[in-house]
């Protein structure tokens, strides 16, 4: 499963500017699940030689009530939830008494820290960091994240830290599908997953997960090898029956990226809450095949019915690549066409795409709506080739590119789905700017024309 790092800290040390340039983002608020204390915010780590995620926190004062308390809510959980934990310290400030009361909390945890000093630009950064070695927490690592002084060498230092996980190998692994059930608390998740190993012809065993409980359960059905990644912790087979109550952000991240297919689970008598869009958001940004399925349709009156439809439409437009599929996991209806859904997803994730066939799509597109004029010329679109998969990424190269708009480049990621047939997966597309055959050769032809000019002025001369 993919680490977990997380930021500790006073306030005003520098957390949230190293999180930002850890994640590539402008502003340290990435996610606000509601319910979940408002100061832990989680984001992908983009900086070093691995994938990890990575947590930011409140910041401690040092008391040591309020660090008990803040422990207890907040940064206890997130220290749970983490494999290492980077303890950052001022460099302007020197050593505080309440550096002091935070090192003495971090020492009873059993977690790996690394203690960072912050802010050592404009400071003699060997002297700062000289002063924290008394907190006797191991050796100070100097950064000033504003600028990413120190970063990179920061995070090649912790990810060398964390231990490599070994999942087990199984003979048909590539051919099996990876299939996360997500969704908040009490909407029906473990009904779902009952309903989904329990049918029949459906042979399922227990295979223990790498890190935090998590559970892998391999099964087959029709024919086709499947791995429910399950997020909900203690459970075991005997013990599948039992209720998830307990939502956990790291976990539904951890999921999302083993994950080939998603199936983000809503109760259909519940309004669509933030939290269920952010974590669909996050489904997004992952660029996983997905799944909707709308739980409890049963019973439901027409009229509402047609709100939750609206509902769906209204709040979750960004999804309109994602089937909805309404079921009953209590009744079981609905289900079996689940798997079909998760079988075609999976399909047009990972589709080899040739460019030829991209090349004539792009072509017939330009065709029928050109691209706009970008300051007196027009956008170019030369041809088209698949750059990834899982999701497809589909790479145009041409002139003035960058400046495509994002409704032109929805109208080409809509017709590359329409036309390939592709569902329940994002399409990515990227933009590649051609090179200018001319470009730089001015010059070295006037040099060129001023030489033979030259010659011949000499060659009159001579005459």
């Amino acid at each position: 499963m993919i680490p977990v790092i997380a930021l500790v800290g006073r306030p005003n040390v520098g957390k949230s500017t190293l999180f930002n340039y850890l994640t590539r983002s402008r502003d340290a608020l990435v996610a606000d699940y509601p319910g979940l204390t408002r100061d832990r915010k989680y984001g992908q780590g983009k900086v070093g030689g691995g994938a990890y995620l990575v947590v930011d926190t409140g910041g401690l004062s040092g008391d040591r009530e309020d660090i008990d308390e803040l422990m207890a809510q907040q940064t206890r959980l997130a220290i749970d939830e983490a494999d290492i934990i980077i303890f950052l310290v001022d460099a302007r400030n020197g050593v505080t008494p309440s550096d002091h009361l935070i090192t003495r909390e971090l020492r009873q945890i059993d977690k790996p820290v690394v203690l960072v000093v912050n802010k050592v630009d404009g400071v003699n950064a060997d002297t700062a960091v000289s002063d924290f070695y008394e907190l006797g927490i191991g050796e100070p690592l100097a950064t000033a994240a504003a600028n990413g002084r120190g970063v990179n060498q920061l995070m090649q230092h912790v990810l060398e830290m964390l231990p490599e996980v070994e999942e087990p190998v199984h003979e048909d692994e590539a051919d099996r599908i990876k299939v996360a059930i997500l969704g908040r608390p009490n909407v029906g998740k473990s009904t779902l997953v009952n309903r989904l190993l329990g049918e029949e012809r459906v042979l399922a065993f227990d295979m223990p997960g790498t890190t935090r409980d998590s559970i892998y359960i391999p099964f087959e059905k029709n024919g086709q090898a499947y791995t429910l990644i399950d997020t909900a912790g203690v459970r075991r087979r005997s013990k599948v029956h039992e209720a998830i109550e307990k939502f956990s952000v790291i976990k539904a991240l951890q999921a999302i990226q083993e994950a080939n297919v998603v199936i983000v689970v809503l109760d259909a008598q519940q309004q669509i809450s933030d939290q269920d869009a952010t974590l669909l958001g996050y489904v997004l940004e992952s660029g996983r095949a997905l799944l909707l399925a709308i739980n409890k349709w049963d019973g439901l009156q027409q009229e509402q019915k047609e709100r939750i439809k609206h509902e769906l439409d209204y709040k979750l437009s960004f999804l309109d690549f994602a089937e909805v599929h309404y079921i009953s996991a209590l009744h079981g209806t609905g289900i079996g066409h689940l798997f079909d859904s998760v079988k075609n997803a999976y399909a047009s994730a990972t589709r080899k795409l040739p460019t030829p066939r991209l090349t004539e799509i792009l072509q017939r597109a330009v065709e029928e709506h050109q691209p706009p004029l970008v300051r007196g010329r027009r956008i170019k679109l030369r041809y088209a080739h698949q750059g990834g998969r899982n999701p497809p990424v589909i790479v145009i190269h041409g002139n003035q590119v960058k400046s495509t708009p994002d409704a032109y480049r929805r109208y080409l990621v809509n017709t590359f789905r329409r036309v390939l047939k592709l569902v329940g997966t994002p399409v990515r597309i990227e933009f590649k700017e051609g090179k200018n055959p001319y470009e730089g050769k001015k010059n070295i032809l006037s040099d060129r024309q001023v030489k033979r000019k030259k010659r011949l002025r000499e060659h009159a001369r001579k005459k």
